[in-house]
């Protein structure tokens, strides 16, 4: 008997799994959707750091780093083939950056269309090692922007963007790996300058500064056709067409202002600087027409001596140019050291637009026969959204039209004229400035060069130290330093009498391109030595001559960083016959031009600097052909 047996596999026993407590649940619950919620607030933080802003045609996108401390910004033109303006970006006060000047454009291969990095070339570090796609970067922070916006506005031209985007946040990612890697992790290092390449030649980008500078000098040439032509000396008190009607403002915009001087900057009393219609206290040791005037007094110089002009109308229907006297400088100041919002800061401004949309005379030309003075620089009313330092101003859409005259001015701006650093000398008539004249003249230049000035500790970079060390490297007779450190330089009369026994006097960027020494040293005699043509050459066009070598030495601030020359010796080698023809072009033809006489002031033989502005703002409202 054959016996079958089943062969079947018995059942797999079914696998129990144990059961988890009420802890590890818990924690397995929160712990598995980290990495998402993670991800997700990290996207969050990027998009709402970022700055996105359109101004023109012309679109800035901002990319920044939690490692840095400035902003990188990059910008594109909203149309194939645009000649891109790049604006110059800096702020005078010393918590925040202060040079953004652009270096460089890139061209996109998409559509022809122009990047840029706007940044500061006073503070320029290479990163060595870096992909060939960046050759000069900076070293402090950004945050990535609102994409979709620019990418909604630009419409065909997303994908340009989108590149733009693309290659800067990879920038950031570079700069931060290079800086962590490096230990250079410090968030108070000044902002340098940085190329952005898209597999261009090197040569190009020479190319393109080159294009910049042009479009700058090419600029220039525009204000200086304002200029006056004929002799305004022998008709100075021939008025038709040339009325100027002064706002009556509320005082609220300007001797309001004043009446805070006591405490608007914590460690000065700033009233004994606006004393005297804002020439200040006099200084005996330097003669009686000398004054403590501050350096962001202009407003009120100006104003005093508009309310004085002998073209001045009652009729705002008799006027070609309209004077608005607000004190717009005095209003950042007495905001700064105060802790109070940015709309705070930007209350004034803004009361200001509204109470001239209500007059007559400024809606008939929509401000374009219009005139303000600014004593501050251009960047101190161009605040941007990562800042709490100045007013956005400028930025206001009412105040394209109007000129605008300042100490130092955006050489992007066509309606922006630098005019003259108000200096401690103000003569009241021809014999003034001819006394002066005489004394510089003859006056004993015992030291071949001067620097008076502090180093940037914080700015490793800057060539200020640079120049610090090859002048104390030396005899004083050859190069004499005067430490500011030391407030020696709050003193006007130690300042001049240095100025005034130097042959050359050293004038590097400071907290922004222009300085006041530059016209200290030009009243004194002193040929001043300049190392970047922003400081003076693309500033004054209505006050300073095109041919700068008639009265002062340039020397490239980037020979100097390289240490490729000294400066003491390099000056060394100028032929005296060369240095006497300069400082008679200065003394005769360049100091009666550069100040300002007092409220009450007459001149026969010379043209002082409110005058030549007022006669050069004339030929450019005339120019305008309005109603």
């Amino acid at each position: 008997m054959v016996t079958v047996s089943s062969k079947r596999k018995p059942k797999a026993q079914k696998k129990i799994e144990p059961k988890r407590g009420c802890l590890r649940s818990c924690v397995a619950w929160f712990v598995y959707p980290l990495p998402t919620a993670l991800f997700f607030m990290i996207l969050m933080f990027v998009w709402s750091s970022s700055t996105t802003y359109i101004s023109g045609r012309i679109v800035h996108v901002c990319i920044s780093s939690r490692k840095l401390s400035n902003l990188y910004c990059l910008s594109a033109t909203t149309q194939p083939n645009e000649n891109l303006q790049l604006p110059f970006r800096n702020f005078s006060s010393p918590e925040f950056p202060k040079n953004e000047i652009p270096i460089v454009e890139e061209k996109l291969e998409t559509k022809g269309l122009v990047a840029s990095g706007l940044q500061d070339d006073s503070v320029n570090r290479n990163l060595k090692g870096e992909s060939e796609e960046v050759s000069n970067v900076i070293q402090n922070h950004s945050v990535l922007n609102n994409a979709l916006e620019v990418i909604d506005d630009l419409k065909d031209d997303s994908s340009s963007v989108l590149k733009v985007v693309v290659n800067a946040t990879s920038l950031v990612d570079k700069i931060v790996e290079n800086e962590v890697e490096s230990g250079h992790t410090n968030d108070s290092e000044q902002v340098s300058s940085f190329v952005i390449e898209n597999h261009i030649p090197q040569n190009d980008d020479f190319g393109e500064i080159k294009k910049a500078k042009q479009v700058v000098e090419e600029q220039l040439r525009v204000h200086r056709s304002w200029t006056v032509k004929q002799n305004w000396n022998r008709n100075q008190h021939q008025c038709d067409g040339r009325g100027i009607y002064v706002y009556e403002l509320p005082p609220k915009f300007n001797k309001d202002l004043v009446a805070q001087c006591h405490d608007m900057v914590p460690w000065v009393d700033m009233c004994k600087y606006l004393s005297n219609n804002a020439l200040g206290e006099p200084i005996p040791e330097l003669g009686n027409r000398w004054f403590q005037t501050h350096q962001y007094s202009l407003e009120l110089i100006f104003h005093s001596r508009v309310l004085r002009h002998p073209c001045r109308v009652y009729d705002e229907n008799q006027a070609k140019l309209f004077y608005v006297p607000y004190y717009g400088g005095l209003d950042i100041l007495r905001w700064h050291f105060k802790n109070v919002s940015n709309e705070v800061k930007d209350t004034l401004a803004f009361e200001l637009v509204n109470w001239l949309e209500m007059q007559k005379s400024w809606d008939k030309n929509l401000g374009k026969d219009h005139v303000f003075v600014l004593g501050k620089i251009s960047w101190d009313f161009r605040r941007k959204d990562n800042s709490s330092w100045g007013t956005r101003f400028l930025e206001l859409e009412e105040m394209q039209n109007p000129m605008k005259l300042m100490i130092e001015r955006q050489p992007w701006e066509l309606n922006e004229i630098g005019i003259p650093h108000p200096t401690h000398f103000h003569p009241h008539s021809d014999d003034d400035i001819r006394a002066w004249q005489r004394k510089i003249i003859s006056s004993h230049r015992r030291n071949l060069v001067s620097f008076a000035g502090a180093a940037r500790p914080d700015a490793q970079d800057n060539i200020r130290s640079i120049l610090i060390d090859q002048c104390t490297s030396t005899t004083d007779e050859q190069c004499k330093f005067f430490d500011c450190k030391s407030r020696h330089c709050d003193e006007p009369q130690s300042l001049i009498g240095l100025f005034t026994e130097s042959e050359f006097c050293l004038q590097p960027p400071g907290d922004s391109p222009t300085r006041k020494s530059v016209f200290d040293s030009l009243v004194s005699g002193c040929i001043p030595v300049l190392f970047d043509p922003f400081t003076a050459y693309y500033q004054y066009p209505w006050h300073l001559p095109e041919d700068h070598g008639n009265y002062s030495v340039f020397i490239d601030q980037e020979e100097v960083r390289k240490m490729k020359v000294n400066v003491v010796e390099r000056l060394m080698k100028v032929p005296l016959k060369e240095r006497d023809d300069m400082r008679r072009y200065i003394v005769y033809e360049l100091m009666p031009k550069l100040v300002y006489g007092d409220q009450d002031a007459k001149f026969e033989l010379f043209q002082d600097a409110f005058s030549i502005t007022m006669n050069n703002l004339f030929e450019r409202v005339k120019s305008l052909n309005l109603e």
